[in-house]
């Protein structure tokens, strides 16, 4: 699978993920109002109106971008008719030719992180079939269990080919509480991008490991230091635009050859109608304000890796 991401990145010109982490305030009026209307103000309805939210803006950007993110949390919250949108939406994102990384944080033990992975990126057998769960192509993992929680993750991405994203230096302000304690005289960070370096070992494509991590753009630094440790390993990298990362805090995630890293833009570009940047576009063009804003994410990454400013 991250061939596929490496051939769709090559081929789009655009190392862009686009977050679709959806909240009923960022869904214009009018998609709300047409799904209450056949669902009532219900978590079907909810549900409902993020499916057709999501596929609004699905429909105007798959073609400019190799891979989305949805970010299951955001989908639990309305329970099962959530995760029923959820898997719509990575169904459908799967026909438009998409790569979808499912950012679901899993890390547990034993049978528990054997389950996460067969839901996710597996299969469970059910009498005499098997069936995939969720199907995603990607998944996020928290390693702070230990290998014993990213092993079984690991195990299925070999047999289905897929891939993981494991948290190593996360964008959230506080993510230094831990993170960067000094352990061995280095940041722990520092230590779990080298498991993940290992890890990667074991599990290469064509030149590049179908195990990456996640490193917050907001910490470009740390990024530089991380690429050196890891530089098999793409590095799925969050916090651009709302966050605060900027094109030129990105330059160090990637390699020579210009790949090794895919960025996120959450709301970004999913609200982007919501900006005053876009605000022209309005509510009812709200999809037409997120291709604008990929291209303009496109364009400032580029101009970025190229020095132009």
């Amino acid at each position: 699978m991250i061939q596929k991401l490496i051939a769709r990145i090559e081929k789009t010109g655009a190392p862009i993920v686009a977050g679709l982490d959806p909240m009923l305030s960022y869904i214009p009026e009018h998609i709300k109002k047409r799904a209450y209307e056949a669902y009532g103000e219900t978590l079907k309805g909810a549900g409902e109106a993020v499916w057709q939210y999501n596929k609004g803006i699905i429909d105007a950007i798959y073609d400019l971008i190799p891979a989305v993110k949805p970010q299951i949390a955001m989908y639990e919250q309305f329970g099962v008719e959530g995760l029923t949108a959820f898997a719509r939406t990575v169904q459908y994102c799967k026909e438009k030719g998409l790569v979808v990384i499912g950012d679901i944080k899993r890390g547990d033990i034993g049978s528990t992180s054997e389950a996460y992975a067969a839901g996710h990126l597996g299969k469970v057998q059910v009498g005499s079939k098997e069936y995939s769960g969720f199907d995603e192509d990607f998944a996020t993992v928290n390693p702070y269990l230990g290998s014993d929680g990213v092993a079984p993750f690991i195990k299925v991405c070999k047999k289905e080919k897929k891939g993981l994203f494991i948290l190593v230096k996360t964008s959230n302000p506080s993510s230094g509480e831990f993170q960067d304690r000094i352990t061995e005289g280095r940041p722990l960070y520092e230590i779990v991008g080298e498991q993940v370096a290992k890890w990667g070992e074991e599990h290469m494509g064509e030149t590049y490991s179908y195990i990456g991590a996640v490193v917050g753009a907001t910490y470009p630094q740390v990024g530089k230091t991380l690429r050196q440790i890891m530089p098999r390993a793409y590095i799925l990298v969050p916090g651009y635009g709302a966050q605060g990362g900027r094109g030129t805090d990105l330059v160090h995630f990637f390699n020579r050859d210009g790949l090794g890293a895919v960025v996120n833009s959450s709301r970004g570009i999913i609200a982007a109608y919501q900006q005053d940047k876009y605000a022209s576009f309005g509510s009812e063009n709200y999809a037409d304000a997120s291709r604008a804003a990929v291209l303009d994410m496109k364009e400032d990454i580029a101009c970025a890796l190229a020095g132009c400013r």
